[in-house]
């Protein structure tokens, strides 16, 4: 044989070799992408200084609602035929699914913690909210006066804003 197809032989057993390796890696962290996205949708998209003001307003009784909901449909559609293994004790279906349901909810906490405490903001711009100072200004971006010159500013349009003392009080997810 010649040395340069010797060569190519090599450089294509070379990739065959590479490929493999790729394949084994994507193949071994595979089954946990779904997890390291939820972890990072939690740390990075969501802005936890508003969520924490939501939470703290009750917010907390819509997760828990959730977090209950996905356990009943998930324990529905997917039963488990025997009961699961946790630890060495056998479990029910639901009490299995509660356990990772849990779980979730407690990596989000978690991820909203970190967030908090200023860990990933390195990786991660997250805006913090206005500051909420009570002193609600009725200026609404838009100019009142008329090319200079006087007259009645009595406003029989509406201006579709609230201006209730509960501005900007709402839900972070709230629209006005």
């Amino acid at each position: 044989m010649s040395p340069l197809i010797n060569l190519v032989q090599s450089l294509g057993s070379l990739l065959q070799s590479v490929l493999d390796v790729v394949w084994a890696v994507l193949s071994l962290l595979g089954p946990w992408l779904p997890l390291v996205g939820w972890v990072a949708f939690w740390l990075c998209a969501v802005n936890w200084q508003r969520l924490r003001g939501v939470l703290a307003r009750g917010g907390w009784i819509g997760i828990v609602l959730l977090a209950s909901m996905a356990v009943l449909i998930w324990g529905n559609l997917s039963p488990t035929r025997d009961g699961a293994d946790l630890f060495g004790l056998k479990i029910s279906n639901f009490v299995e699914k509660t356990v990772y349901v849990s779980g979730l909810v407690s990596l989000m906490f978690l991820a909203g913690a970190l967030q908090l405490s200023g860990f990933c903001s390195q990786w991660c711009e997250v805006p913090a909210p206005p500051a909420d100072d009570h002193h609600h200004s009725h200026d609404h971006g838009h100019d009142h006066a008329h090319g200079g010159h006087d007259h009645d500013h009595s406003h029989d349009h509406d201006h579709s804003h609230d201006h209730s003392h509960d501005q900007g009080h709402a839900p972070a997810l709230a629209h006005h």
